[in-house]
Formats: C-alpha cells, sequence, structure tokens
C-alpha cells in the first residue's frame, strides 16, 4: 500500500457497491444532516441557517457529538441513514478513514474552514495568571518526575508548582476523550509541555512509553471532564472564579464579558496571534464530506458553496462574528476549489 493513498480493498468494494445501492433511495431523507465537533459546531449551524434562508433546500441538522463520536457516525456507511458531514477540531486519522472506507465511504472530501486557538479561560473575578506548557503539564500529568523517579503527581495548588502562582486548588475543566480538541490539548499542551521537563527524557528512555506518559492526564480531581458542552464550562468558570477552562476561541469570545485567558508563554490568545503563528496552542478547523451523497442528498454542493463564500468563511465573513480565525485568501482560495470539486481526500 502506498504510504501516501489509503487503497480500498476488495472487501471495502464489495461493502461500497451495497451501499450505493442504498444511497440511490436516499431521498428518502431532504435534509443534510451533519454532526461531529462542538468547537465546529457553531459554525456549522450559522452556515446551516444562511444556508436554509436561501429557500431552495431545507436547513441542514447539525448536532454536537465530539469529533470522533462524529467521524465514528460519518463513517459508519453510505445512505441515507448515515451524516452527510463530519464536523472536526482537528485532522482525520488514518485509522478513521481506513474504517471509512471498510465501510464503503470510499471517497471523502476534506474542507479546512479556518483556525482556532484554544482558550485556558477562568472568570473576570480571578486575578490575572499567566500560565506556560511546562506549568500545565506539570498541573495535569498523571504522574511527573520527583528526585530521579515518575511518582504519582503531588500538586494539589497551583503554588506547589511555582510560588508564584495562585495559592488556589488546581481544577481544569476540559473535554473528554472523544473530542478533538482533547486531542489537540493533548499534543500540544501535555506532549509539549512535558518535552521542556528535561527529566521526563531521563528517566523513562523508551520514546512511546515517554509520549504515553507525558500524555496521560491525571484523575484525581485536578483534571475535571465536563462534557462536550463548552456552554457547561463557561457557567462553571462563572461559579468558580478559582477554575480554568479549556474550550475553542469562539466560547471565549462570545463571553468576553465574564472570562478572561491567560497568556501562554507570554501571548495573548487573538486572531492575529493565531494567524501569524505565534500563539501555540492554535489548530485548524476541518469538515469532511461524504462524496457519495452529493447529488443524492439534496443541497450538499450548495452548502458547500456557502461554507466557503468570503461572506461565510472570509475575512470579514459572518463566521468571524461566530469566533473562525480566517485563512489567508490563498489558502482559502484553495479549500474553495479542492471542496467545490469534491477532491477526494489523500492521506
Amino acid at each position: 500500500m502506498n504510504s501516501k493513498k489509503l487503497a480500498v480493498t476488495a472487501a471495502a468494494v464489495v461493502a461500497m457497491t451495497a451501499a450505493f445501492a442504498g444511497a440511490a433511495n436516499a431521498q428518502s431523507r431532504d435534509q443534510i444532516r451533519a454532526v461531529g465537533s462542538s468547537t465546529v459546531f457553531p459554525f456549522t449551524t450559522a452556515v446551516a441557517e444562511a444556508f436554509g434562508k436561501g429557500g431552495k433546500f431545507k436547513t441542514p441538522v447539525v448536532e454536537s457529538t465530539g469529533t470522533g463520536g462524529g467521524l465514528k457516525l460519518f463513517c459508519a456507511g453510505v445512505g441515507p441513514q448515515h451524516p452527510d458531514v463530519a464536523n472536526a477540531s482537528r485532522r482525520i486519522k488514518k485509522s478513521e478513514v481506513e474504517q471509512c472506507a471498510a465501510n464503503g465511504v470510499a471517497q471523502i472530501t476534506e474542507l479546512k474552514v479556518g483556525f482556532d486557538g484554544i482558550a485556558l479561560a477562568y472568570s473576570k473575578q480571578a486575578p490575572h495568571t499567566d500560565l506556560t506548557t511546562q506549568i500545565l503539564w506539570k498541573a495535569l500529568a498523571k504522574d511527573v518526575p520527583i528526585d530521579g523517579k515518575m511518582v504519582a503527581n503531588p500538586y494539589k495548588k497551583w503554588s506547589d508548582i511555582d510560588p508564584k502562582l495562585p495559592n488556589k486548588e488546581i481544577e481544569v475543566l476540559g473535554p473528554p476523550p472523544t473530542s478533538g480538541t482533547r486531542d489537540t490539548f493533548n499534543e500540544l499542551v501535555m506532549l509539549e509541555g512535558c518535552k521542556k521537563v528535561a527529566e521526563v527524557k531521563t528517566i523513562v528512555a523508551d520514546e512511546k512509553a515517554r509520549e504515553k506518559a507525558c500524555m496521560t492526564i491525571r484523575e484525581d480531581g485536578g483534571y475535571v471532564e465536563a462534557g462536550e458542552n463548552d456552554n457547561l464550562i463557561v457557567q462553571k468558570l462563572t461559579a468558580n472564579p478559582d477554575a480554568f477552562g479549556v474550550f475553542g476561541y469562539s466560547f471565549y469570545d462570545q463571553n468576553r464579558d465574564k472570562l478572561q485567558t491567560a497568556k501562554m508563554d507570554g501571548v495573548d490568545l487573538s486572531p492575529e496571534a493565531v494567524q501569524a503563528g505565534k500563539y501555540e496552542l492554535s489548530r485548524p478547523l476541518f469538515i469532511y464530506i461524504k462524496n457519495a451523497h452529493a447529488g443524492v442528498i439534496p443541497g450538499i454542493r450548495e452548502f458547500i458553496a456557502e461554507y466557503t463564500s468570503e461572506r461565510a468563511m472570509g475575512e470579514d465573513g459572518y463566521l468571524g462574528d461566530k469566533g473562525l480565525i480566517s485563512m489567508p485568501k490563498a489558502e482559502r482560495d484553495a479549500a474553495r476549489t479542492s471542496a467545490t470539486n469534491l477532491t477526494p481526500l489523500q492521506l
């Protein structure tokens, strides 16, 4: 198998043929259905509403299921019982593309819609705090190095890590393992923060074992899985000024009256910092389209046209008002062309 391309196996071809037969009856559903990321949810919802107001097609149904859960549903098969679009706050994994192919979902179009920055947000009632990926790792790792050994995390308060930090209990409200935000947090905070703690490499020599240790989050209350509902995290932060919350920039942007964000390694979270690549906790956002449903489920091509329009994801588009950080124009144009042509994804 070419490492750049995922071949469809003979078994998958058989499954795909059967699935396409089912797809022929997909007119029984006359509404686009999208599932997936809670971070991308408000953007796809805004596009769906604008699309529905055009009057030619029904407003698509958009569900927030988390990136992992959404891609599982998306990859389960072809036909009206399966969603047409998956929202994702991380890029689809090779294993997920293979699962899609095994279930007859042989051609997927990837649309990168813009950028997001992960916020470490907390109540405006609390004093301002600056953080680093190294501090966050020490606060949230299950095991940390003490006296030449990896031991169960003994840090209960931020000040236990650094006396300059607040004398407050460590409590970070964040997404569960099914979330794309959690995947990104693991890679950009837990893994990168761990790399800055030199003792870990000395103690755990094996690279795979070290990576696992770096990305294993404590389970003693320091990190609280708050589900896929980012609005619930906002409510909890306003009720508890000592807690931090992990979610996408758009939710912070919509709650600036209640929340503030910590600088990460000296850089404020802002669209400009994300676009310039200066804010460490930034990431691209995606939607995935099931090519087999285009021309069968009404309006998919037109929905793509709305999503990729300048009025939506352009620099001054309405998705910017929702907190999406736009891509440079050349990148937007390339994404629009690829999605409009339903160019199949190749990993």
